[in-house]
């Protein structure tokens, strides 16, 4: 028996037909179950559990979410939108400008200054200090494009602090006095600017003042990512240079 081939009727029955108008009514219903308000509650309530500001998949992961996050980028546009209305900043395409109205606003909450410590106690509401230094070379150059004053010691210890990461890596292991001496006298643009005395001076020149540099150096480069082992080696031991 020849099988009955399906008719454009029966084909029209499987698959009713939608009006444009009246979907868009019950998309807006849908869209009215939360307010705007109620959505960023939920975004900035998410970044707190986190500590940080979530992506699209933390957030719906986040077993305490009651939005979805489709819900949030029919309110908002986009699901980076969302999060800049709700004080929190994307993960991603932050702009060199929106990264410097960050610092200022950070500087009118607390009356002066930003300081490293001041992002790091606001994570998920601001960039990291990875991304400052990264952008603008350093903290330091992002604070006075920012349009604030930064001294003249905090600019010299910073400056110090960046040579001191940079030659570690070089070296495979924390810089010491003489390390930074040998480094002075290389003819190479990435010397060292400093002599190892200014450094020496930024601790008032007291005892285990080098120490206290290559401590600060150890966490500048930990907060960059690198590995730094209890003897101070950093990453893989460049052992060609030990056997020189």
């Amino acid at each position: 028996m020849a099988r009955r081939q399906p008719t454009a009727s029966s084909h029209a029955k499987r698959r009713p037909a939608v009006d444009p108008g009246e979907l868009a009514a019950f998309q807006a219903g849908l869209r009215k179950r939360y307010s705007d308000e109620q959505i960023l509650a939920e975004l900035s309530a998410c970044a707190e559990r986190l500590g940080r500001s979530p992506t699209m998949k933390e957030f719906a992961a986040d077993p305490e979410t009651n939005v979805h996050p489709q819900t949030v980028i029919e309110h908002f546009g986009t699901w980076n939108a969302a999060k800049r209305a709700a004080g929190l900043v994307p993960r991603r395409f932050v702009t060199r400008e929106e990264l410097l109205e960050l610092l200022r606003a950070l500087g009118d909450e607390i009356g002066g200054t930003p300081t490293a410590r001041d992002i790091d106690e606001r994570r998920g509401r601001m960039p990291s200090k990875s991304l400052y230094w990264h952008t603008f070379g350093s903290l330091t150059s992002a604070l006075r494009e920012a349009g604030f004053d930064v001294a003249v010691g905090e600019e010299r210890l910073e400056r110090a602090l960046e040579q001191g990461a940079a030659l570690a890596r070089r070296l495979g292991r924390l810089p010491r006095f003489a390390d930074w001496a040998a480094a002075r006298r290389d003819q190479s643009p990435e010397r060292p600017t400093l002599t190892e005395w200014q450094v020496y001076r930024l601790f008032d020149a007291r005892r285990g003042a080098w120490a206290t540099f290559q401590y600060l150096v150890r966490g500048r480069l930990l907060e960059a990512g690198a590995e730094v082992g209890a003897d101070g080696t950093v990453g893989v031991p460049d052992t060609s240079r030990r056997s020189r």
